[in-house]
């Protein structure tokens, strides 16, 4: 069962994507400020993390480069920043997609599974992919 950290301040919000989440088979862990994001992160290693920037403690921002430094895992940036440049620098920032506040709980789900989809494509591919070893040829 694939694991999703979903953070965020506002405890309502991280309640509502918890229920949609774990309605579609997901075991969800939840943190409310950039420290215990990186916690749980480290202690719990989620598939997918839904991370909000605005946060107490360590921003999004900070959590997102922390994670960058050592992890490639797929980060859902969820914000109520919506400038075009707010969005471009979360995504060159190593987040692998971007939803603005409010949101629809169902479009959620549909992009974190689009993520995980495509992130366990790479790493199939990734694991297909056997080097051909020559043979040396005896003699010479």
């Amino acid at each position: 069962m694939k694991k999703i950290l979903v953070v965020d301040d506002e405890k309502r919000i991280v309640e509502i994507l918890k229920a949609y989440i774990e309605r579609e088979g997901y075991q969800v862990i939840t943190a409310f400020d950039g420290k215990a994001a990186l916690e749980q992160t480290h202690q719990q290693h989620p598939d997918l993390i839904v991370l909000d920037l605005m946060l107490p403690e360590i921003s999004g921002w900070d959590v997102c480069r922390a994670l960058r430094q050592d992890s490639a895992i797929p980060i859902v940036m969820l914000t109520a920043r919506d400038d075009v440049r707010d969005k471009i620098s979360g995504l060159e920032m190593g987040a692998d997609d971007y939803i603005t506040k409010p949101f629809n709980p169902k479009e959620v789900v549909s992009r974190v599974r689009a993520v995980l989809r495509r992130t366990e494509e790479q790493t199939s591919i990734t694991k297909l992919h056997i080097p051909v070893r020559r043979s040396r040829s005896s003699g010479g």
